[in-house]
């Protein structure tokens, strides 16, 4: 596990923001900007992918422990901490304009995993049309092909 695994874990099960990072950071006086700190959270095969190196992720320990627990003449209790980081997450508002879908039966039984869909139903769509030369009815035969597989026959 690298240290930006350690530092993306991190951030989402504390529920910090980027600019809350940042002042974790500014508690220990270290300075990192956050399109810094954004190179450190993304994918390892994009361009400006950057390694958490060892002094960055120390800094952030050192830092979370100031922010949770507070110092010695200030002490926190971590609890209230945490509590006031999940109500700062703003709540998803649900608009009454755009009812929740539900799905018919029909639609259900259609669309199940289990099963093959049927045959007679609309979602299957048009028959292929096979192509006949006009006349007699039977596919063109463009040539014969002989495959030789390297087995040499004697004849």
């Amino acid at each position: 596990m690298t240290n930006n695994d350690i530092l993306k874990k991190l951030r989402v099960a504390l529920m910090l923001r980027d600019d809350q990072i940042v002042e974790i950071l500014e508690l220990v006086d270290f300075r990192i900007s956050k399109s810094e700190l954004g190179a450190f959270f993304r994918a390892e095969d994009h361009p400006n992918y950057m390694e958490c190196g060892d002094q960055v992720l120390r800094n952030f320990l050192n830092g979370l422990v100031i922010h949770l627990r507070g110092t010695k003449e200030n002490p926190k209790n971590p609890n209230e901490v945490l509590a006031k980081h999940k109500a700062e997450i703003p709540k998803r508002e649900t608009s009454k304009e755009r009812p929740e879908f539900k799905a018919s039966p029909k639609d259900s039984e259609k669309y199940r995993g289990d099963k093959s869909p049927s045959k007679s139903g609309s979602a299957t769509g048009k028959p292929k049309k096979k192509s006949f030369p006009k006349g007699n009815g039977k596919p063109v035969v463009v040539e014969k092909v002989v495959f030789k597989n390297g087995n040499k026959k004697k004849s």
